[in-house]
């Protein structure tokens, strides 16, 4: 089952994300519908269901990277695999967009564009939560860092509980400006935004290769990870 840790991980990996969010994500947060005949209260709510359907798309993305990562326990494949994706969210740092294959744009990306296109003329409750859904699924290098975290625990559930929480730790700061913070979005921010998503992903990776080659390290390189039980990432 997912350790205490592992939860406080998570939390701090999504509050730290929410940062390169405003920058990716922000138009899309404040361009939510709105129901002009709605209560303030129901505006409130419509925000906090889209930043809430963000977070159940990280939760089903978090169940295969649980089943993966049990999968790699049962063949004692946990460090070489850590190991790995440290090594890829490396390589991922001097990559751009325009590096990703045609075919992925095309089949995966643009339909996600289009359905959100669609939705966004709607003010629902159910409407908001699908464009939340189709968010969660825009192609991005934090979430991956993070499902890479995930892929450590041992089991769908945890992965999923991981993911789940990456997500909430998201919301404030995305919650914020889906109500309408355009002042979160000043210039004076865009710099610190575009050194979030390097340096975290950066320290991530480190993270990932220093568990991976068992240093013996408190809460960061445990001797083993694939004897550590439920608690191999620590």
């Amino acid at each position: 089952m997912i350790t205490l840790i592992s939860m406080g991980e998570a939390l701090t990996l999504g509050a730290i994300t929410s940062l390169h969010c405003m920058g990716m994500c922000g138009p899309l947060a404040l361009a939510l519908p709105a129901n002009k005949s709605a209560s303030k209260f129901r505006h409130v709510i419509g925000r906090l269901v889209y930043n809430l359907g963000r977070a159940v798309t990280y939760a089903c993305m978090g169940v295969f990277a649980g089943v993966l990562g049990k999968s790699i326990q049962l063949f004692d494949l946990q460090n070489a695999v850590s190991i790995l994706f440290g090594v890829l969210l490396l390589a991922s740092l001097f990559l751009s967009a325009k590096h990703m294959p045609p075919w992925v744009i095309r089949f995966f990306y643009k339909p996600i564009q289009q359905g959100l296109g669609r939705i966004l003329k709607r003010g629902s409750l159910l409407g908001l939560f699908q464009i939340g859904l189709l968010n969660g699924l825009l192609p991005c290098g934090m979430v991956y860092a993070a499902l890479a975290l995930a892929s450590l625990q041992t089991g769908a559930v945890s992965g999923a509980i991981f993911m789940f929480l990456f997500g909430l730790g998201t919301l404030p700061l995305m919650f914020a400006l889906s109500l309408g913070g355009l002042s979160l979005r000043t210039p004076k921010l865009q710099p610190v935004l575009n050194r979030v998503i390097p340096t975290v992903t950066f320290l991530v990776a480190v993270l990932l290769i220093l568990r991976g080659l068992s240093l013996n390290i408190p809460f960061i390189s445990p001797p083993d990870l694939s004897t550590a039980g439920g608690s191999c990432c620590h």
